[in-house]
């Protein structure tokens, strides 16, 4: 068996840099979100972009690529019934139906590995179209 034959079967690595972005955005409240992508040739999971705390939903969103697969972490603030202030953390993986079946195939067998690297995810959405993780779902995912 050929190294790029050993190396391809090999797990997907996570940056230190993703963790420790999710750090400061779980600890800290540094970033409203974090994008991560995979890179294939480091075949590591990596930060794309992040968002900043003033940032909206509507800003994450619209960062995510229309035709390509990611995995995202969005800390989401919200009132609760008895106006209490809280926080819960959404871990989604965004898969859209127009990406290519390989970068599918890439991001739906890395993920739990990945998921797994993030401690303190209180929430997980798959989402293959913008309307499956519409701010409504997560409003009601978060109560």
């Amino acid at each position: 068996m050929s190294s790029r034959g050993a190396n391809a079967s090999s797990a997907m690595g996570v940056d230190e840099h993703s963790k420790s972005t999710f750090l400061e955005l779980q600890r800290k409240k540094v970033f409203r979100y974090v994008i991560f992508k995979i890179d294939e040739n480091r075949k590591e999971v990596v930060v794309e972009k992040t968002g900043g705390p003033s940032e909206s939903y509507d800003d994450f969103t619209d960062s995510l690529p229309e035709a390509d697969c990611r995995y995202a972490v969005y800390d989401f603030d919200f009132m609760t019934s008895e106006n209490c202030q809280k926080s819960k953390i959404f871990f989604i993986s965004w898969s859209p139906s127009v990406s290519r079946i390989h970068s599918k195939m890439l991001y739906a067998t890395s993920k739990d590995r990945f998921r797994r690297e993030l401690e303190g995810i209180h929430y997980e959405l798959q989402a293959t179209d913008p309307t499956e993780m519409d701010l409504e779902v997560i409003r009601e995912r978060a109560r």
